[in-house]
């Protein structure tokens, strides 16, 4: 085996930041292009230091009219490395981008369930985490949507989702490749401009990179790095200020509620309502952990994720007049003014 400078940077990413343990099974999304070709190359060559069980699973949206064949060669890199493969294909074709990750993530979810796996790993690069913060960043966000590609996540119960290269860039993921002469399929949906993702990618970050930084997607995904340890801190800070808001029982169940991600929203909904903040114990609180409180308690409340409209106006509770009320929220929820406390109902 060749041992590259990029195999020691994943061997140390893996190390220091314990995304995986040893002899652990991972199951890697390979769609065929450069960054999961390098991807599993590179976790092939890892696996005997870590005695990795390996399995490759290949979602076929369905929006190509070549994506049966792409799904074949796939199967075929998998069959020549000796590893296991999975194939899940749509029912019907999907064009949209956000209905076409929602679908990608349940088919891995399902199939690592099935197949025992602990973690789902992905190709993403430091150049797609410099794509979503700048497309995050367009369509109007806080720090939480410029630093949305995290290096780990859980998925679902039991299964962590990882993403080990968003240290390396796509033109390195590309020389590699290129060096060990890996077949990459070319996806003629990268090339299409009517997706906003292909125009920062094809457009924009060219631009910045000719006329800013040659250096602008290290430079944003560093910028993504930051702001993971940040949001870190902040919403656990906003956590002990909501539960220090709510009162324990009522803490106590929310809490319980977050923690069981199978209970969908139209429950807790249910459950939790009514339910009160304190608003003096708010109001010692900083503007920015303000609006984080105010944030979690929307996230389980509606059904979707609250907007920024939705958040200032609940927040403008904290100071408001007594009797003062919200207009109802998506579902009918409302918020009111009651001498120290914000109710919901």
């Amino acid at each position: 085996m060749v041992w590259t400078p990029l195999h020691a940077k994943i061997h140390r990413t893996i190390r220091s930041r314990h995304l995986f343990e040893r002899n652990q099974r991972l199951l890697i999304a390979v769609s065929g292009g450069q960054d999961s070709l390098c991807l599993i190359k590179l976790l092939l060559d890892l696996q005997s230091k870590w005695g990795w069980h390996l399995g490759i699973a290949h979602c076929d949206h369905r929006w190509r009219c070549d994506s049966e064949a792409n799904a074949y060669h796939v199967e075929n890199l998998a069959k020549t490395w000796g590893i296991s493969f999975y194939l899940e294909t749509a029912n019907e074709p999907i064009n949209s981008e956000a209905a076409a990750r929602d679908w990608r993530y349940q088919a891995l979810s399902a199939i690592a369930k099935a197949n025992n796996y602990q973690y789902i790993v992905t190709g993403h690069t430091a150049s797609d985490r410099a794509e979503t913060l700048l497309y995050n960043l367009i369509r109007g966000t806080g720090a939480d949507g410029l630093q949305a590609l995290t290096w780990q996540r859980p998925l679902t119960t039991g299964i962590m989702l990882v993403r080990p290269l968003l240290e390396i860039t796509r033109t390195q993921t590309e020389q590699f490749c290129q060096e060990f002469r890996l077949p990459i399929w070319e996806d003629s949906t990268n090339q299409d401009l009517q997706y906003a993702r292909n125009r920062i990618r094809q457009e924009l970050l060219p631009y910045l990179r000719e006329n800013f930084n040659p250096q602008v997607e290290s430079a944003l995904a560093q910028t993504a790095e930051l702001l993971q340890a940040e949001v870190e801190y902040l919403e656990k800070a906003a956590q002990q200020l909501r539960d220090g808001a709510l009162g324990k029982q009522c803490a106590l169940a929310v809490s319980q509620l977050e923690a069981a991600a199978v209970i969908e929203h139209e429950e807790n909904f249910l459950t939790i309502l009514p339910l009160r903040l304190n608003r003096r114990v708010l109001q010692k609180a900083p503007l920015a952990l303000q609006r984080r409180v105010m944030r979690q308690v929307l996230q389980q409340i509606l059904t979707d994720a609250p907007s920024f409209e939705h958040i200032e106006k609940l927040t403008a509770l904290i100071i408001a007049p007594n009797r003062s009320q919200t207009d109802p929220f998506p579902g009918g929820a409302i918020a009111q003014v009651e001498g120290d406390w914000i109710c919901f109902k």
